[in-house]
């Protein structure tokens, strides 16, 4: 199957974007003429909807509030063999979003990235907290996953269909973007990054993220998402400081016993040798989850294996 006969989708998760909104749908239809544009209202209170339907796009309502919850609906709904995500807001100039996406209808990758972080991001975007932010996450999620992704938090980013149906979306806010490369980190799927344009907001346009909330989520998110995908680091690590508390509260009534022949404070004794056993208990709690992850891996291998026919058999 070529690239041009290959379905293009665009999906715009909107929240009161009523002034960039068709800038946006221009932008994508000028791009990519052969597009099918699909914007999400969010409940949005002021004209997003009638504008992009006035645009053109195909409009649909979300009434769950919230990114996850929006782009739950889109990789349900909507069947293409690529998927451009973008945000309504105008940050994202098309013809970069396209460049991302012909990593996907080239086969290249599974999911690709657009890299604002590398490009304008720093010095466009004029909320400095937000800055330090994209910077943590960024820094965690590459030591945690072992990964070199230079922009995580991304709202422009690419997909192929068997990504997107294969994805389970758990979040229900902005932290889907931490939760899309997490994923993508520990399935094993192809992750690409391109370098591109951001522009900030134009004036009279708000960011709906809060720095403080939404990046306490964003940070929940990772260390959720690390118990779950890395049960036997994660576990390992809290029954590792353990055993060595209880070591260190042992250590010196073993010495006493070994100067006296006695064991002068009970309690302390008592106390190193329930943290001991909590960090064995851990630690084999540790061993019994990862056990359980692989299992789970080896499922969603064969449920890919199995998507992947599929897609074979609806190409022919």
């Amino acid at each position: 199957m070529g690239e041009n006969s290959k379905k293009i989708a665009v999906l715009v998760p909107c929240y009161n974007e009523g002034l960039t909104i068709a800038s946006v749908i221009r932008d994508f239809k000028n791009v990519i003429p052969e597009a099918d544009i699909y914007v999400y209202d969010n409940n949005s209170s002021d004209d997003t909807y009638e504008i992009a339907k006035r645009e053109g796009a195909i409009v649909r309502r979300e009434y769950k509030q919230g990114k996850g919850n929006v782009v739950r609906s889109m990789f349900r709904d909507i069947d293409a063999d690529c998927y451009i995500m973008v945000d309504g807001d105008d940050t994202y100039p098309a013809k970069d979003a396209y460049e991302v996406a012909k990593l996907i209808l080239d086969g290249r990758a599974d999911m690709s990235i657009g890299d604002r972080l590398s490009s304008t991001y720093f010095t466009e975007n004029k909320r400095p907290f937000h800055n330090t932010g994209n910077k943590l996450v960024r820094t965690l999620i590459n030591r945690i996953f072992k990964s070199d992704i230079k922009d995580i938090m991304t709202g422009c980013r690419a997909f192929n269909k068997r990504f997107v149906k294969s994805f389970p979306v758990l979040s229900k806010g902005f932290e889907i973007e931490t939760e899309m490369s997490i994923h993508a980190l520990d399935k094993g799927f192809l992750i690409k990054e391109v370098p591109i344009a951001y522009r900030d907001r134009p004036d009279g346009s708000e960011s709906k993220l809060n720095t403080f909330s939404d990046g306490y989520k964003v940070l929940k998110t990772i260390l959720k998402l690390y118990k779950d995908y890395k049960p036997l680091s994660f576990f390992g690590r809290i029954s590792a400081v353990l055993f060595l508390v209880g070591l260190l509260l042992f250590i010196p009534v073993l010495l006493e016993y070994f100067k006296t022949g006695l064991v002068m404070r009970f309690p302390t004794l008592i106390v190193s040798m329930g943290i001991i056993t909590s960090s064995l208990v851990m630690l084999a709690c540790a061993l019994i989850l990862d056990t359980a992850k692989k299992y789970v891996n080896q499922f969603y291998e064969i449920s890919l294996n199995i998507l992947s026919e599929k897609e074979k058999n609806d190409e022919r």
